[in-house]
């Protein structure tokens, strides 16, 4: 087992790793930019290094830097949490290279499962679904247009190496196809330094479904159920629940079994989830994402397995040490994403936290690194706290959901509190009865 690891992250997600390693005797390097030198993750860890100023470029993108903080401090592994370094491919090589445990996949799944349009010819190999588009990347505006007309309209043009909703664009017809293919690839190049783009039919009310695996260096993989991602802004998550209101048993089953064979079939390792669209009865693959999710909280909550902690023996080469029919699933769990934006417009509400006092009470989890007097920098990711909540039914988690909503104080910076507690009062929500275009309609309806 590893002595030591260092956090390749920040924020709430750092503090969840730390917390990991701890339960299991290791110690743990902090990294920061100086904006995050009195971070919570930064003050519990038991060594830190300061790798750059604010810009994430400098700093937490900074490859360089982040092995040098682990050479100087004898660390023996590597965790990259979510966002930034998670799935660049170079980076995990680089760990690979310089003789770390990378906490997470190998570097050559991580490139195969990070270009979109490799993924899902490879996930067609093993018969699992996918959203009818084009073979490859599309070169031009009339590749692209002969494409969509046999597919047919709507489609939409999405970067090969993208993701969290960039490279992304709608057309409805020919006439909006030849401006969307323009942005979308404009976009691709400035986010992914990769103008590569493909088309996808655009599926009018799906819901995004997706299954969390494991899997260990000796074959075996076991998946822990799915979770409905659907409440989503700008392609971005901010309610999740397990499991998905809209599947059946059997569906459930079927598609955990069609996750499992694909992941083993690629040789994969470590955690990963398998993203699809589901409408009308039918799945969807849409990508793989080969990290820790964001969302994982619900699904632990569930089934009462620490996935950091298997992410950390499963990178140290232990097996997994259980089969698909030992995982029990019980409940249901939702998560609300609780970000520092003003909830009318989206805008950041960056400054100090004056005062912090989150809900507490069986079934209830926060995930966070707030303080009374913390300061929020301007230069991240808005994402700031996760409420998780837990109930034996559906019904039961809605009502827990909404009194830990009305007990959480977060003060001096402006959240989106406040539209999560108008989100869960909807009918549609208590009804569980919404797709992935649900919340702007609702956002644009009721502002």
């Amino acid at each position: 087992m590893f002595e030591k690891v260092l956090i390749a992250n920040r924020g709430e997600i750092a503090l969840r790793i730390h917390r990991a390693c701890h339960e299991m005797g290791i110690r743990t390097v902090a990294v920061h930019s100086t904006a995050d030198a009195d971070a919570m993750h930064v003050r519990l860890a038991d060594e830190s290094v300061c790798i750059g100023p604010p810009p994430a470029r400098e700093s937490y993108l900074n490859a360089h830097a982040i092995l040098s903080a682990a050479t100087i401090t004898d660390a023996d592994a590597i965790h990259p949490g979510y966002g930034f370094l998670a799935e660049n491919a170079d980076f995990a090589q680089m760990v690979e290279e310089h003789g770390f445990g990378f906490i997470g996949p190998s570097s050559e799944h991580i490139r195969l499962m990070g270009d979109k349009i490799a993924a899902k010819k490879r996930m067609t190999e093993f018969d699992v679904p996918v959203v009818p588009g084009s073979d490859g990347p599309v070169a031009n505006v009339e590749e692209a247009l002969a494409v969509a007309k046999e597919i047919g309209y709507p489609v939409m043009v999405k970067a090969a190496a993208g993701g969290g909703g960039r490279g992304m664009k709608v057309a409805r017809a020919a006439g909006e196809l030849r401006q969307a293919f323009a942005l979308a690839r404009s976009e691709a190049l400035a986010a992914f330094n990769s103008a590569e783009v493909y088309l996808e039919r655009f599926l009018a009310q799906p819901r995004h479904v997706e299954f969390q695996v494991l899997a260990d260096h000796h074959g075996a993989v076991v998946h822990f159920g799915d979770r409905d991602c659907s409440l989503q802004r700008r392609h971005q998550k901010m309610i999740e629940e397990a499991p998905s209101p809209a599947l059946n048993p059997g569906e459930r089953e079927q598609m955990g079994r069609i996750a499992r064979r694909a992941i083993a079939a690629i040789g994969y390792r470590n955690a990963g989830t398998l993203e699809f669209l589901y409408e009308d009865g039918n799945f969807h693959f849409i990508e793989m994402n080969t990290r820790l999710q964001v969302e994982h909280p619900v699904t632990e909550m569930n089934c009462g397995i620490d996935l950091v902690r298997e992410q950390i023996r499963l990178a140290a080469g232990a097996s997994l040490g259980y089969v698909q029919g030992d995982i029990v699933t019980a409940g249901h769990s939702i998560e609300c994403r609780i970000t520092a934006e003003r909830p009318d417009s989206f805008a950041p509400s960056p400054g100090r936290v004056t005062a912090y006092h989150p809900p507490g009470g069986p079934g209830v989890r926060i995930d966070s690194a707030l303080y009374a007097g913390y300061t929020v920098p301007p230069h991240y990711d808005s994402l700031i706290a996760k409420l998780v909540v837990h109930g034996d039914t559906r019904a039961r988690a809605v009502l827990r959901l909404k009194r830990a909503l009305n007990e959480f104080v977060i003060e001096g910076v402006e959240t989106t509190l406040s539209l999560h507690r108008r989100v869960i009062a909807e009918p549609d929500f208590i009804n569980g009865a919404y797709d992935i275009h649900w919340l702007e309609r609702f956002i644009a309806e009721r502002p």
